[in-house]
């Protein structure tokens, strides 16, 4: 076998490809789609080696997803406290310590760790290597470690290097000093006042757990709702919920400047023109994730940024570079662990199998759930999607104060919406607000997957008294909105015949 020599994409820079490789994947990264595509790799027998820099898990296991929900938890036992009376208790009261919710928090990140821990993956038989991997050709990638430096050749490279926060560019922001998503966790003092820059999810969740915890937070989000990509009536249910909760939302401000005055760090912010200033003393910045697209080669090599500043892939994961691939959030288009684990699967097979056969990654089914209280979950399209696109679409929709167990529970409220394409019982998307709205959704998931409509689903048994009850029961809305009128006009007649 001679060299062969590959020009990259607009650059000019020429490599010489090695005849033999140390390794058939490499892989830069150890959160969700990192961890998922050394493991399909292993899995399949290739030789896969996964260069992690920090910490095995990702964001999702570190900062993310894991300490999150962990801090919603102890925040959601103390807002049940407080609404005892209604289930039957004349008081409810509990003694705690804002530093040992957060050991708790940490606890169960040391938990969960091992399932994405150096060990585990070793004995599932991928190289893992602490150190800072950099790319220096398509085949080629230096790993730099304490220890050493070393280059590890590689027939694919797959990049999987995750997103940080976005820090705007506010003046005086660094001057006050912030916390972000990956720093909050920190903490061991509780902020008496909170402030909490963005009204998306990550925003909203952490400003609700942190008022449930007796801080007193003021969220400001830029737009005139909370929740901008979800249907306003949803943005309204967590608006009514957070404000009930004594959390201030402020909603249209522009936050200017931070400064600090007679010893109180304020926040000048716009509201209709006039200058508003509000006291804290912590800033929480959650204004969403940008991706990690420096320090590993990507500038050098040339690889190509898409207009969002994440990696440009086409629609098999791939970068202009045929056998450097990405997933994740480092390439998006959705910033959730478990879409980063769907394309994982899709870089894993067609990095080694490619050159048989190619898959392109499916978005057309990507649920995705924020855990508010009322939680949110989605799949597919909603109303305003559907306005946008032009698409045409029937509305069924179940008010969960309707559901039997969500009535004893004291849960009952909230609702499911559903989209249909007009006349027929084929889903085009689902909304549902309410408890436990996430594990609700993955029904519908599946339908809309496997092409199943709301027939299906209203032919199918719920247990009673269940919260998936309710999915039978918006498939029976939408049944009876179509029920054929001139048909039970000739039933009746058939009936009244047949008493004589």
């Amino acid at each position: 076998m001679t060299d062969t020599v590959v020009t990259a994409v607009n650059h000019d820079t020429k490599w010489r490809k090695p005849k033999k490789f140390d390794t058939n994947l490499l892989v830069i990264g150890a959160g969700s789609g990192g961890l998922v595509t050394a493991y399909i790799a292993a899995a399949v027998q290739a030789k896969v080696t996964l260069v992690e820099k920090h910490l095995m898990g990702g964001d999702c296991l570190n900062t993310g997803c894991v300490p999150s929900k962990a801090l919603i938890r102890s925040a959601k036992f103390l807002s049940q406290l407080s609404r005892a009376s209604e289930f039957g208790m004349k008081t409810a009261s509990v003694d705690f310590d804002f530093a040992d919710v957060m050991t708790r928090v940490h606890n169960i990140v040391q938990t969960i760790a091992p399932h994405d821990s150096i060990e585990r993956y070793t004995a599932l038989g991928v190289d893992v290597i602490t150190g800072t991997a950099k790319i220096i050709s398509p085949w080629q990638v230096e790993i730099s470690s304490a220890a050493s430096t070393r280059i590890i050749s590689t027939r694919s490279i797959v990049i999987a290097a995750g997103a940080k926060p976005f820090i705007p560019c506010i003046p005086g922001l660094a001057a006050v000093g912030y916390l972000t998503s990956d720093t909050v966790w920190q903490l061991r003092e509780k902020p008496k006042r909170l402030l909490i820059l963005g009204g998306g999810p990550i925003g909203c969740e952490l400003a609700q757990a942190f008022a449930r915890l007796g801080c007193h937070v003021t969220q400001l989000e830029i737009a005139s709702r909370l929740m901008s990509r979800e249907d306003t009536d949803v943005s309204a249910r967590v608006l009514a919920k957070f404000q009930q909760e004594g959390i201030s939302v402020l909603l249209a401000h522009k936050a200017l400047q931070f400064c600090t005055s007679n010893g109180e760090k304020l926040l000048i912010a716009e509201y209709q023109g006039q200058e508003v200033r509000i006291g804290f003393d912590q800033v929480l910045v959650a204004l969403g994730r940008t991706a990690n697209v420096t320090g590993y080669g990507v500038e050098e090599m040339g690889i190509t940024l898409s207009p969002r500043q994440t990696i440009a892939i086409n629609d098999f994961q791939q970068t202009n570079y045929p056998n450097i691939y990405a997933c994740g959030d480092v390439a998006g288009p959705y910033q959730f662990t478990h879409t980063a684990a769907h394309q994982a699967w899709y870089v894993a097979v067609n990095a080694l199998f490619g050159a048989f056969k190619k898959f392109r990654t499916d978005y057309s089914m990507i649920p995705w759930s924020t855990f508010v209280d009322p939680e949110v979950a989605r799949v597919g399209l909603n109303e305003q999607e559907a306005k946008a696109q032009g698409i045409a679409y029937e509305l069924s929709l179940y008010p969960l104060n309707d559901l039997d167990r969500a009535i004893t529970d004291s849960q009952a409220h909230g609702f499911i919406k559903v989209l249909t394409q007009p006349k027929k019982d084929k889903i085009l998307g689902v909304t549902i607000v309410g408890e436990h709205a996430g594990d609700l959704i993955a029904e519908f998931v599946l339908a809309m997957k496997y092409n199943l409509g709301l027939n299906k689903i209203l032919a199918t048994i719920h247990i009673y008294p269940t919260m998936a009850e309710a999915n039978k029961h918006v498939a029976g809305v939408w049944k009876r909105q179509h029920t054929p009128q001139k048909l039970l006009v000739w039933l009746a007649r058939y009936h009244r015949w047949c008493r004589g």
